[in-house]
């Protein structure tokens, strides 16, 4: 045994705040403890037993004198350092056992290898060997409350061994056990003693004090007698540390998120109501972005219908009462604008409802007048038949074209060209089929949709002579804008005077797509401000766990884990719980999504991966910032306090 104590102590006070100044547990204590010792701190109760045990265990700082272990002086060390104290050198053996209800037997005995750095299966290894050792090799899956008394005890035995237990503070080992199995305890720490193990026993019972080679007495904060009961015996064994299989650099992240996940999973409803309100934030936030996408491309698409590239010009002032029977609008004016160079193609337009009978069958129809360049300007397709030429149009011909549908719904599968039909009183032969399908406008509800030259349909079929609209196609390579301006000017100089109104689907895409991206972004920050109020909710129930798992973190602390373990489990806890529940809110966001698109309504949701994206990395931000607070409150948590608490 070397001269040299292992444990010194110099004029050791320990003062406590307490009413209006401050109340002294410790007065000046001198002791030393030698390698291989088995010593016993005996006395009654608040003589000071366990303030002098935590402070020579590390979980406390003396308020002055001095205390070094194997010569390092522990008063300088700050908490990290004190923490790799705990962890390499010291084990602890607690009266209510001290085991992680949510860790089984093996579980609990490993908790100080994952600080020390140890890997998972020399882990194990190592658990199992110990709890064989000390008889658990059956028990080692079983939870602390399947465990009896002296098998938990055991269990913590194990855990102080595991990463070397060079010194083992055991308080009250056996105040909570049977006297049998009281007597087990003593002697497997009689055993671990002269196996060169140094043993300080914090007991009141003197039975338990007489297995000590060494008694100190405390009364007062003070020692009143120490005793040597057996001579000093040279311990030729030394307590070996444990090889960790790699040079220690710090506790891993796995190990950490499985500390994390367990703790997740052992409060599920807990989780679950924490994560709530980020599922929520995240569902509305990628719903919101889907929704927005979704109706954007429905009404682009709708404008597409009436041509990608076209205006419309309807007759009268926007808002003014019969603008539509204002006859101002007139074929010559459709003729002049398809004669201008950066206009493609124009057509007059008379538009109305009728009937379509055939047979004994009558249907109601959409009657559309229109001109030579009506299907260029819409860009329609002519699946058969002939093109409308402009004899067609002079002698107010009675020919008529329809879209698939409406012949299928007429004829079936016979050819419906030459087919006579009887529009209103007016017979008219179809000539033509057009393929209508990306003209989503006209095929809304039951009626059919039927074209014919706009003169035939102004003089024979409603009895009109003016015009409903002309709508006009833009050349590829001319500005929307410009030509707007060219066909009011034109027009204006026409008439005289703008009696006329202009509708630009160009512009009119551009104005919902800027309008609809401002209503995004307002729904968006709406789902956001969700996300927060989540967050907030996170931190709240995060900031109570701590509070209630304050014994957990004394416990972990106890065995090494130093603050930045604390602070990380913590806020990967905080961070798996947003992530977790973001996942949660995207897969309803798109249960939402596929409930929409099943419902039969033809909307659909266009998800994108900048919103999922955006939603993962709003679920992180959150659970690092509203995490933060919770996990530095928990770092923070004085080990003693923290152990005491119940």
């Amino acid at each position: 045994m070397s001269r040299e104590p292992l444990l010194k102590v110099r004029g050791l006070v320990k003062r406590f705040p307490g009413g209006t100044g401050e109340i002294t547990i410790l007065h000046g204590l001198d002791l030393d403890i030698h390698a291989g010792e088995m010593v016993a701190i005996v006395g009654q109760s608040g003589s000071g037993k366990s303030t002098l045990m935590h402070l020579l265990g590390c979980l406390d700082r003396p308020s002055a004198g001095t205390y070094r272990i194997d010569g390092k002086d522990t008063t300088q060390l700050d908490a990290r350092e004190r923490a790799r104290l705990r962890r390499e050198q010291i084990g602890f053996v607690f009266q209510r056992y001290h085991l992680l209800d949510d860790l089984n037997a093996r579980e609990n005995v490993c908790v100080g290898a994952v600080y020390a750095g140890m890997p998972a299966g020399k882990r194990r290894r190592r658990a199992d060997q110990l709890l064989a050792r000390l008889g658990l090799s059956e028990r080692a899956n079983h939870r602390p409350n399947q465990l009896s008394g002296g098998e938990a005890q055991r269990v913590s035995i194990a855990r102080a061994l595991m990463n070397g237990g060079r010194i083992i503070f055991a308080d009250e080992p056996t105040g909570a056990l049977d006297s049998v199995s009281g007597k087990e305890v003593m002697a497997i720490l009689g055993e671990l003693n002269a196996a060169g193990h140094t043993i300080v026993l914090v007991t009141h019972d003197p039975q338990i004090a007489a297995a000590a080679e060494r008694v100190i007495e405390l009364k007062d904060g003070a020692i009143v007698a120490d005793t040597l009961r057996k001579p000093r015996l040279a311990k030729t064994r030394m307590v070996e540390k444990p090889d960790n299989g790699a040079r220690f650099t710090g506790t891993g992240l796995i190990p950490v998120v499985a500390i994390a996940l367990r703790a997740i999973l052992g409060h599920k409803l807990r989780a679950f109501l924490t994560m709530l309100g980020i599922i929520i934030g995240i569902a509305s936030v990628v719903s919101m972005v889907a929704l927005g996408q979704g109706s954007r491309q429905k009404v682009l698409a709708r404008i597409s219908d009436l041509g990608s590239n076209t205006i419309q010009v309807f007759a009268g002032r926007f808002g003014a009462r019969h603008a539509g029977r204002i006859p101002t609008l007139t074929a010559t004016d459709a003729a002049v604008l398809a004669r201008q160079r950066f206009i493609d193609s124009a057509t007059p337009m008379v538009q109305g409802n009728t009937e379509v009978r055939i047979a004994n069958r009558t249907l109601s129809a959409r009657g559309f007048g229109v001109g030579r360049q009506y299907f260029q300007v819409q860009n329609l397709a002519r699946v058969k038949g002939r093109a409308l030429n402009r004899a067609d149009i002079e002698r107010h011909e009675a020919v008529a074209y329809l879209d698939r549908d409406g012949a299928r719904r007429l004829f079936g599968k016979a050819d419906p060209l030459g087919q006579i039909l009887l529009v209103d009183t007016l017979p008219v032969t179809v000539i033509g089929v057009i393929d209508s399908k990306n003209q989503a406008n006209f095929s809304r509800g039951n009626k059919l949709n039927i074209w014919l030259p706009y003169t035939a349909v102004m003089s024979r079929l409603f009895g009109k002579d003016i015009l409903s609209s002309i709508i006009v196609r833009i050349a590829d390579d001319v500005d929307s804008e410009t030509a707007e301006d060219a066909v009011t000017r034109i027009l204006t100089r026409r008439h005289g005077s703008r009696d006329f109104t202009l509708v630009n689907n160009d512009a009119l895409r551009s104005a919902i797509t800027r309008t609809s991206r401002t209503l995004s972004r307002l729904i968006t920050a709406i789902a956001v401000i969700a996300l927060v109020v989540g967050g907030i909710g996170v931190m709240n129930i995060m900031l109570v766990s701590v509070t209630e798992r304050t014994r957990e973190i004394g416990i972990r602390m106890a065995v090494g884990a130093r603050q930045s373990d604390i602070m990380r489990q913590f806020l990967i806890e905080a961070v798996l719980l947003c992530l977790i529940g973001g996942v949660l809110g995207i897969a309803l966001a798109y249960g939402f999504g596929w409930l929409v698109a099943t419902s039969g309504s033809g909307f659909v949701m266009i998800y994108s991966a900048a919103s999922v994206i955006l939603a993962f990395a709003s679920a992180t931000a959150i659970g690092i910032g509203f995490g933060y607070l919770p996990a530095r409150n928990a770092a923070r948590l004085d080990p003693v306090k923290a152990l005491t608490n119940e």
